[in-house]
């Protein structure tokens, strides 16, 4: 039953962050683009519009790790994952990289909150617009957090071996080998 409540809520959860990294592409290309032709085309000069640029992309690029963390997309080494042959030890493997992501996470967690925490005691504000710091600060912030939750649910997952199949890497299929095999003959 709990697994299915965390299952609905990542569905959910993951919609939400689809839909902000929309959101966020499609305003970073239009205003870029208006930025474009209102400079070159018009002669216009738009004061703060680089600024708005700025805190879509920030968003961006932060709620895109999120993404890349949730769907267990970022950058790994798995060169001794896949060598190992015992489904047991691999899991133990599993479970110590999962922890040791865990506590860099919670490392950038801590950061990113002493950062965001400073900005908001000495507030500084972007020239043109006026816009606060600690809004495109509160972007790293939030994804720190969300890759920290998803390292815990790594953790989890590889501790009681609940969805194993995630914890494999990327495997050629035996009859992709076996292929391979005959044509090297």
């Amino acid at each position: 039953m709990i697994v299915r409540f965390f299952t609905a809520l990542d569905k959910k959860i993951g919609w939400v962050l689809n839909a902000a990294a929309l959101i966020s592409s499609l305003m970073l290309v239009g205003l870029m683009l208006f930025l474009v032709l209102a400079r070159y085309v018009f002669g216009w000069s738009i004061v703060g519009l680089l600024e708005v640029i700025m805190l879509f992309g920030m968003w961006l690029y932060m709620v895109g790790g999120l993404i890349a963390s949730r769907k267990r997309e970022h950058l790994v080494v798995d060169f001794v994952q896949t060598n190992i042959k015992d489904q047991q030890i691999r899991r133990l493997h599993q479970a110590f990289l999962s922890l040791v992501t865990l506590v860099i996470t919670g490392f950038f967690v801590y950061l990113s909150y002493r950062m965001l925490k400073w900005g908001m005691r000495r507030p500084q504000h972007t020239p043109g617009l006026s816009i606060p710091l600690w809004i495109p600060q509160s972007a790293i912030l939030f994804a720190s957090v969300g890759c920290a939750l998803y390292a815990l649910r790594d953790l989890i997952q590889s501790i009681i071996g609940n969805d194993t199949h995630l914890l494999v890497a990327h495997e050629p299929a035996e009859s992709a080998v076996e292929e391979d095999r005959k044509w090297k003959v």
